[in-house]
């Protein structure tokens, strides 16, 4: 690695279609010089005790993730060297085993719902970028998501909905939207949007050269 890496954060409530940025982020950079890290990896292994237990765990609430490990690994990256992410089962709320190695590249784009919340992973971040969406959208997409990918049931999710992720939105990550460079739409993800994302990056890129 010559260069130190570009750190892009990019943040947003659940369903608000940080993944989707990432995937045309990925689309116009090229992914050879992409590093792509999800905070939802971090969140802590859980298989010491029972799986109802774990089930009542608040997953929205910035103490359900490892943040300093997080924070580590982005270091590495930002001092040239790999690091092994962990792979989250999020069914059982356990870590595997095994790990995923992510290499140093060109850009590090890092994503998550509480990644403005802790300051020392702010630090680390050279733009910073929230996605905004209203809040009836991001609820749909998410029973979608955790119906048809994490096993869930309708009642579940609404119910984690009312009781954790909706307070737990207002108290952090909205909060945290003060944090950000660039605040985009998250509907349609607009080409706009993705164009001048794309351009303040190739710019920071341009100055580190």
């Amino acid at each position: 690695m010559c260069r130190t890496p570009l750190i892009i954060g990019i943040a947003g409530g659940t369903g608000s279609g940080k993944t989707t940025i990432v995937r045309a982020l990925i689309n116009v950079l090229g992914k050879e010089r992409v590093a792509y890290v999800q905070q939802d990896s971090y969140y802590k292994d859980r298989s010491n005790i029972p799986l109802r237990d774990r089930e009542n765990i608040n997953y929205d609430h910035p103490d359900a993730l490892e943040s300093s490990l997080l924070a580590y690994h982005l270091q590495k990256l930002r001092n040239g060297f790999p690091f092994e992410k962990p792979i989250y089962e999020f069914k059982t709320h356990t870590r595997h085993t095994e790990t995923e190695r992510v290499c140093s590249k060109e850009v590090v784009l890092v994503e998550g719902i509480l990644i403005f919340v802790n300051k020392r992973l702010r630090d680390l971040m050279d733009i910073k970028v929230f996605v905004d969406i209203d809040a009836d959208i991001r609820f749909i997409r998410r029973l979608k998501r955790d119906i048809s990918e994490r096993g869930r049931t309708v009642d579940s999710v609404i119910n984690q909905y009312l009781n954790m992720v909706r307070p737990m939105y207002l108290k952090f990550v909205e909060p945290s939207k003060k944090h950000a460079d660039i605040v985009i739409p998250g509907v349609g993800c607009s080409k706009s949007a993705i164009e001048k994302l794309s351009s303040m990056i190739r710019a920071e890129l341009g100055h580190l050269r």
